[in-house]
C-alpha cells in the first residue's frame, strides 16, 4: 500500500469507550512511580504510571495526575515533589499509594530529599523536582517539573504495569550486562 492509498482510507471518527481505551492502551508497558510531597499536612503521595522525560536542557519531566486526586492539589501547593520509581519488589507500596485516603505512608520507610519531599526506601530511582507548568487535559492534568536532583540504583529491577497487572522482567538486567539483550 502506498502512502496515498493509506491517506485515502477512511476510518470512522468516533470516541472510543473508556474501557476499550484502557484495555488497548494497557498494551503499552509502563513503569510505576509514587509522586510524593511534604506539606503542612505531612507526607502526601499517589501512584502514577504516566511519568516521562521531557527535556534534558532544561531538565524537565512530566506526569499526569487525575483530576479526582485528593493528594495532587496538596502536593501542588508545596511546589516541590519527588517521583519515586518503584522497584519490582514494591507492589504493596504501589497499592498503598493507589488508594484514596488513609495514611499511605504507614509502614513505608522514607527520608526527606534535598527539597523536603519524601524519597522512599528501596526505590529503583528518585527524581526530585519543582513544578513549572500545568496543562488541563481531559480528566487529568499534565504537569511539567524541573528536575533538581536524581538518584538511581541500577542493581534493582523495575515494577512494570502491563495489561492491567504488575510484573517485571527477571533476568533482563543480567542479559543486558552480558550483551544478550
Amino acid at each position: 500500500m502506498t502512502i496515498s492509498e493509506t491517506t485515502q482510507t477512511s476510518v470512522e471518527d468516533c470516541s472510543p469507550d473508556p474501557a476499550v481505551m484502557r484495555r488497548v492502551l494497557g498494551h503499552f508497558c509502563t513503569g510505576v512511580a509514587v509522586v510524593a510531597g511534604y506539606g503542612g499536612e505531612g507526607s502526601l503521595g499517589f501512584t502514577c504510571q504516566s511519568v516521562t522525560s521531557v527535556s534534558l536542557d532544561p531538565p524537565y519531566i512530566s506526569f499526569c495526575p487525575s483530576n479526582g486526586s485528593s493528594s495532587w492539589p496538596r502536593i501542588r501547593e508545596t511546589g516541590s515533589l519527588c517521583v519515586n520509581v518503584l522497584a519490582a519488589d514494591q507492589r504493596e507500596v504501589c497499592w498503598s499509594f493507589a488508594k484514596s485516603g488513609g495514611d499511605k505512608f504507614a509502614g513505608v520507610a522514607w527520608r526527606p530529599g534535598s527539597n523536603g519531599a519524601p524519597v522512599l526506601d528501596g526505590v529503583l530511582a528518585s527524581i526530585e523536582a519543582d513544578i513549572e507548568f500545568e496543562h488541563e487535559a481531559g480528566d487529568h492534568t499534565i504537569v511539567v517539573a524541573r528536575v533538581t536532583a536524581l538518584r538511581a540504583h541500577p542493581q534493582r529491577e523495575p515494577l512494570l504495569f502491563f495489561r492491567g497487572d504488575f510484573g517485571g522482567f527477571a533476568g533482563c538486567l543480567e542479559a543486558a550486562g552480558s550483551g544478550n539483550a
